[in-house]
């Protein structure tokens, strides 16, 4: 099937982004602006003040997430996210709560780790190295 318009994604977006339905959301947007260095680029709340619909961006990545309603509720995923230094956005994220899921460690693709955040979702750091790994 031919596309009449080449372009399938909104400006700014890429073709495929996680969606995060979340307790708090709040709390969720200060932990991921602190410990990945996101941005907050929008949001809209609902009249009691919980988030409707927010998207955090980093590097031309975007997550988009609101709060968990009854109608929806919350739902834990895994994410692999790319920065610049695994060991000390590990440290920071058990700082601010996060629970250590695999410690820092070398591997074939980077230096790498994983934390659960206090949302559920897992999430899976790594920096590019140049060490290599047999």
């Amino acid at each position: 099937m031919e596309h009449q318009n080449p372009r399938v994604t909104a400006i700014g977006h890429q073709t495929i982004m996680p969606y995060l339905i979340v307790e708090n959301a709040s709390a969720f947007i200060d932990f991921v602006k602190i410990v990945f260095e996101m941005e907050l680029q929008s949001i809209t709340n609902r009249p009691d003040g919980s988030v409707l619909h927010a998207e955090l961006r980093r590097e031309g990545s975007t997550i988009m997430l609101s709060d968990a309603t009854t109608e929806y509720p919350a739902m834990p995923a895994g994410l692999f996210i790319y920065i610049d230094n695994t060991d000390e956005t590990y440290e920071l994220a058990l700082e601010l709560g996060a629970i250590s899921v695999q410690p820092p460690s070398d591997q074939n693709y980077g230096r790498a780790a994983g934390v659960l955040d206090a949302w559920g979702n897992t999430w899976w750091i790594t920096s590019i190295t140049t060490r290599k790994v047999s």
